[in-house]
């Protein structure tokens, strides 16, 4: 069982930020989904985004897969 307040992070591997537009694309994108605490980080030249969650947040991968791929790039979890 979680402790109150504990969270948890979910790293995603993302293919086609060229630029700072395209990190802030992936960062709004990110912070749309429903359930996602804070985008912790997205890096164009790692080709990497990291939300964190609360611990009992249903906000699976494939959701934040979804909404990078809506806006324009490649994700995997």
């Amino acid at each position: 069982m979680a402790l109150f307040g504990s969270k948890k992070a979910i790293t995603l591997s993302v293919e086609g930020m060229t630029c700072e537009h395209c990190e802030m694309k992936v960062r709004n994108a990110l912070s749309g989904v429903n359930g996602v605490k804070k985008v912790v980080k997205v890096d164009r030249g790692g080709g990497v985004a990291v939300v964190s969650t609360n611990a009992k947040s249903e906000v699976t991968a494939d959701a934040l897969v979804q909404a990078v791929s809506d806006a324009g790039y490649t994700a995997k979890a």
